[in-house]
């Protein structure tokens, strides 16, 4: 709960409270501008109110240095020492004294935006921000937007608000912005309790890592949104190590997110040269930067036709010396190419290792045959022991999409048990029903929820067939054969070669996926040649250009069939049973038909 002051006292608001009222803006927006354009005009406002307030202490201090004649090389620094934080702003305004003169308002507060620091500065020339002071005095709204984010009826200051719930006001506002234009909320922010699921299976897997003295902990999102991923997770470091330094690091390409994540980082006391805005996948900002943790929620089925060129560029000129070496999946979706990034950025084993929590949809899983881009993708990972855990969750649990996702956990220095295996852990039926659904979000998770998943995590075990199984790596590969059968001429004769091999139906064309722990020639004899005795394998050639493995005269893919390992068959109820179900309802209906006719 957070305390905010009225004019008749002081009561209670809690972060959903304080959300409506800013959203509440959008009354006054209603008649001059478009669903859509709402959030290219509160969300500056109320990042630029935050601020405001977070300085306002040290206002005159500020000033003061200000008036100095500093040197140039020290005046950002001192002014910063001044201010108390590492941005300031040199106007004579505050948000709320701009309400003094409603004449010169948009002089006053075009000048009062321009007073802050560099840094600032950046966060809102994203927000386009001299455009929505243009647009807002143009329709003669300026003073009344101005007016209402000062209004004393909320209080964002931090003595009020904290940083991470000012984080959850300003993803409730994306929210609730991109359900009124018909975006995709869940490409700028993920909903916490599924961050702290995330973010608890890195930090319980690396405990010994991270209650070291003095620990300085790098974490990296590249796809950041607004940065909530990374304060989860530096919340959960803290709570093992108050002492540890979590320096966190973001890409992000959406202009308004990044200009929020930039803001929130700032307000945090986080290095704004460590956010970053671009096109993760075809300009890294952070090439040569190496991470000990990475958790992030890239983009589910979205395309990365924009990326294609730089990404398949870096794939044909620098192979495993790239990003993208393992290969490259169907141009419709990318989400493989950002697993394939994060793994180019783990730190070294030698250096203590990397771990990745990333959020996937269920396509990753298994989509593409033997060869394609997502299987060699799969088989990079799983041959390299890089997948620790995937813990399915639970469905309508994300605020854009209902479908089934899961997040997988990458290590590439994993403890002795886990090594060569991979944990399949199925959460999808470990929820709480949500009071109220926000967009299609209608489960969540509490915490005993999440530590009832840690703890199938951490016991590493077939304890309970429902919940969690291990497998050993190879048991996800396979080899597709191609099986042919011969041709027959109309006396039912085997047509042959020139060389007496026989000709090849095409027609009876088939293949057979054969998994990696098996015999090939025992499987064919126990599955094929009793139904077909003179089928044979036709062995494949390795294409010019390409680099599959071949083997046993097939090619080698990798899938992870989580669904079937977790299905319970359920048999079908007997007809006695669902006949004497039908009687009983008839003799309902016509109970209640005899006693609306007596009424």
């Amino acid at each position: 709960m957070y305390i905010t002051a009225d004019e008749k006292g002081v009561r209670s608001m809690n972060h959903s409270e304080i959300s409506s009222f800013i959203w509440g803006t959008a009354d006054l927006l209603r008649s001059s501008f478009k669903q859509h354009e709402y959030g290219d005009i509160i969300l500056p406002f109320t990042v630029m109110r935050r601020l405001d307030v977070v300085l306002e202490p040290t206002k005159q201090a500020v000033l003061e240095a200000a008036a100095k004649p500093l040197p140039e090389a020290l005046r950002d620094t001192m002014l910063k020492q001044a201010a108390g934080v590492d941005f300031y702003n040199t106007s004579e305004f505050t948000m709320s004294s701009l309400l003094n003169d409603a004449d010169g308002i948009r002089e006053n507060l075009t000048k009062f935006v321009t007073s802050f620091s560099p840094e600032i500065a950046d966060i809102f020339d994203k927000f386009k921000i001299f455009e929505v002071i243009k647009d807002l005095d143009d329709n003669d709204l300026l003073f009344l937007v101005v007016e209402r984010f000062c209004s004393p009826k909320i209080d964002l200051s931090p003595a009020s608000v904290s940083n991470a719930d000012m984080g959850d006001i300003y993803e409730e506002l994306i929210r609730r912005f991109s359900e009124v234009s018909n975006e995709t909320a869940g490409e700028h922010f993920s909903p916490r309790d599924g961050l702290k699921l995330a973010a608890r299976l890195l930090v319980i897997g690396e405990m010994d890592d991270l209650t070291q003295p003095n620990r300085i902990v790098k974490v990296c999102d590249p796809c950041a949104g607004t940065g909530g991923a990374l304060t989860v997770f530096a919340d959960c470091v803290h709570e093992v190590n108050p002492a540890a330094t979590v320096v966190t690091y973001a890409q992000e390409i959406n202009g308004q997110s990044y200009a929020i994540c930039k803001s929130d980082t700032i307000l945090k006391g986080g290095n704004v040269a460590n956010v970053h805005l671009g096109d993760t996948l075809a300009d890294d900002q952070m090439p040569d930067e190496t991470f000990g943790y990475q958790i992030s929620n890239p983009p589910y089925g979205v395309d990365w036709k924009k990326s294609k060129a730089a990404v398949t560029k870096e794939h044909d000129e620098r192979g495993f010396a790239g990003r993208f070496g393992a290969g490259l999946p169907r141009i419709s979706d990318g989400q493989l190419l950002f697993v394939q990034h994060m793994v180019a950025k783990m730190r070294a084993s030698e250096d203590g290792g990397g771990r990745i929590a990333v959020f996937l949809n269920g396509s990753p899983l298994f989509t593409g045959a033997a060869g394609s881009g997502e299987s060699e993708i799969r088989r990079y990972l799983l041959e390299h022991d890089l997948v620790d855990a995937i813990v399915a969750m639970p469905n309508d649990f994300f605020f854009n999409t209902g479908i089934a996702t899961y997040i997988w956990v990458l290590d590439n220095a994993k403890e002795p048990r886990r090594r060569g295996k991979v944990q399949l852990i199925n959460a999808n039926g470990i929820y709480s029903k949500m009071r109220k659904s926000l967009g299609s979000k209608r489960n969540e998770f509490t915490d005993e929820q999440i530590e009832q998943i840690i703890g199938l995590y951490q016991a590493f075990e077939d304890a309970d067939s429902k919940l969690s199984k291990v497998f050993a790596t190879e048991e996800f590969g396979y080899v597709t054969v191609d099986v042919r059968r011969p041709e027959r001429d109309e006396q039912g004769e085997i047509v042959c070669k020139k060389n007496g091999q026989p000709v090849a139906d095409k027609s009876l064309n088939d293949t057979e996926n054969i998994s990696l722990t098996e015999n090939v020639d025992e499987y064919l004899a126990r599955e094929v040649l009793p139904y077909a005795p003179e089928a044979w394998i036709e062995p494949r050639k390795q294409k010019k250009g390409q680099l599959l493995e071949l083997r046993d005269g097939g090619v080698v893919g990798y899938e992870i069939p989580f669904t079937r390992y977790f299905y319970e068959y359920t048999p079908l109820r007997s007809s006695t049973e669902i006949l004497a179900d039908i009687r009983e309802l008839e003799k309902s209906i016509a109970e209640k038909l005899q006693k609306a006719r007596a009424e």
